[in-house]
């Protein structure tokens, strides 16, 4: 079975300082505007915590609420992955997590500063990253805010983030997109794409999951999968040739989830989650254990519904 030519376009999907549209979250904005606008006669809570699924704009609210207390980009610190360092304080944008030297060098940056006067903001992106160090070098400034400084700390997880942080943050709970939102970010980024309404609901009001699928084609290599496993005559050299494909990108191996509810497997959900923890965290073979779960779902497919 070959895989299906690709004829899609070039999808551009901006990093979130540089996107000006914020879709859903109002009521998360309107709260922090609400408190910015009276801070002269009720202090504004330094520490805002906005948690939420990933990739549902929560970071782009985070640079918009910057750039509003701001007026401009570029005069706010970022601790995140792209800007990380390593030990000796170079750049290391490859770590998979966020070095206590990229804190503690921002913190030594935003002190220095304090002479300018103004407001400072510190954007995190995300909390869930950051090592165990770097998270107590962050609990040190939080203990203790400076004034006039507002920390806009994103995670994904709450669990993830310690309690001793967690109870210093105004906690905004940022929920998943609606369907039409997720059509109007669709319509905006990618007014040219097919976008289904299956890979909508599966989305589970991520739009950053359906860019993910989108800027490396994934939604072809999805309908690829879908085909083979309903196929009762494809081949372990068809799956194989498609787990290949989706070992490409580990952005692409969240499609295995999406067929397993496609066909209602529930029954092997945690086991294939597992199966995909293990990939990353063993750092085992990814092909053979992309295959296994694809091989696993054909079987059920094939199994006889007992009456």
């Amino acid at each position: 079975m070959a895989a299906r030519k690709s004829s899609k376009p070039a999808y551009f999907f901006p990093d979130p300082i540089d996107n000006d549209l914020l879709v859903g979250h109002t009521n998360t904005l309107n709260n922090f505007m609400a408190a910015w606008n009276a801070r002269d006669t009720h202090p504004i809570h330094p520490v805002w915590m906005l948690c939420g699924p990933r990739g549902i704009g929560k970071a782009t609210l985070a640079y918009k609420i910057a750039k509003m207390v701001y007026g401009n980009v570029g005069d706010f610190f970022i601790i995140d992955l792209a800007h990380n360092l390593d030990p000796n304080g170079n750049p290391y944008p490859e770590g998979k997590s966020i070095s206590v030297k990229t804190v503690t060098t921002v913190i030594s940056r935003m002190q220095l500063s304090a002479m300018s006067g103004g407001w400072r903001v510190i954007i995190i992106d995300s909390v869930d990253e950051l090592t165990l160090q770097a998270s107590n070098a962050l609990l040190k400034m939080l203990e203790e805010p400076p004034a006039r400084t507002l920390f806009l700390l994103v995670t994904h997880q709450l669990a993830n983030v310690l309690p001793t942080i967690r109870s210093r943050a105004r906690v905004e709970k940022m929920h998943p997109l609606t369907l039409p939102e997720l059509r109007q970010l669709c319509s905006h980024f990618m007014a040219d794409a097919e976008i289904s309404d299956e890979m909508l609901r599966l989305a589970n009001g991520s739009f950053g999951k359906i860019a993910n699928i989108k800027a490396c084609g994934g939604d072809e290599i999805y309908s690829t999968l879908i085909d083979a496993l309903e196929n009762p005559h494809s081949t372990t050299s068809d799956l194989m040739n498609i787990a290949k494909q989706i070992t490409a990108d580990t952005a692409l191996y969240g499609i295995l989830l999406d067929a397993i509810a496609h066909f209602g497997l529930a029954e092997i959900y945690p086991a294939a989650t597992r199966g995909l923890n293990e990939i990353e965290k063993l750092h085992l073979e990814p092909e053979i254990g992309i295959f296994k779960i694809i091989n696993d779902i054909k079987q059920c497919l094939q199994t006889p519904t007992a009456i």
